[in-house]
């Protein structure tokens, strides 16, 4: 009987101990979320499981589950979020849902769109093809953006409907105000971004997207291997 009492008592101190390391690994350092729609595409596909790093932001908190509450907050910066990024952040109309998408523009930054292309302070953001796929029976073109060397050089994809190509809904300028961010998807056609409800306060940021850990085709059933792994750039 003891031994039973032993056993059960050992079972119990397992489940907290995992469920205390879980917790401390979710609040301090990494969050699981999972991408619902194809607004990101080609980066992100719709069954693609993510991994956000939370420590780089410093966005910790603790809260009750579910509710959107927190009674627990800090914010100590190991980097600043910076353009070309892909955040996670809470949706500013709706705090309770979580959103991705990329960041574009900075605080002061001056950001507009013509004709499906992307200006950063006056200049046109630098774009190559690089395929197609399709989209809504319709072909979509991908391309590689470049933000400016002389902000940082990164590269990332995005893709414009052809059909639309060129034709895009023109935005802006805007000035991107003081404590917050400028967002788009990188899927151009099909994204309600910063275009459409603003731009994202800086306390609103929960981290940086950085890997696909499993990724699943709901169309036709079956694992993505090819994607499980990949570092989000």
């Amino acid at each position: 009987m003891a031994k039973e009492k032993k056993t059960a008592l050992d079972i119990v101190k397992t489940i907290l101990f995992i469920v205390v390391v879980v917790s401390f690994i979710r609040i301090f350092f990494a969050q699981a979320f999972n991408i619902p729609s194809g607004s990101m595409k080609p980066t992100l596909l719709v069954g693609d499981f993510i991994l956000v790093n939370k420590l780089v932001y410093g966005d910790w908190s603790v809260g009750i589950p579910f509710t959107g509450i927190d009674f627990y907050a800090y914010k100590n910066r190991l980097a600043k979020p910076d353009r070309g990024d892909v955040i996670v952040f809470k949706y500013p109309e709706n705090p309770k849902i979580d959103f991705i998408k990329r960041i574009i523009g900075l605080p002061g930054d001056i950001v507009e769109v013509k004709d499906d292309i992307v200006y950063l302070n006056g200049k046109p953001l630098k774009r190559v093809k690089d395929g197609y796929f399709m989209e809504k029976n319709a072909r979509a073109t991908k391309y590689i953006e470049t933000i400016p060397r002389k902000y940082n050089g990164k590269t990332h994809s995005y893709s414009v409907i052809e059909i639309f190509d060129g034709e895009g809904k023109d935005f802006g300028p805007v000035e991107v105000p003081e404590g917050y961010y400028f967002v788009l998807g990188d899927n151009r056609d099909n994204s309600r971004d910063s275009r459409y409800w603003g731009f994202v306060p800086d306390d609103y940021i929960i981290g940086q997207a950085f890997v696909i850990y499993f990724s699943i085709d709901n169309q036709s059933p079956g694992i993505r291997f090819n994607r499980i792994g990949k570092v989000i750039q």
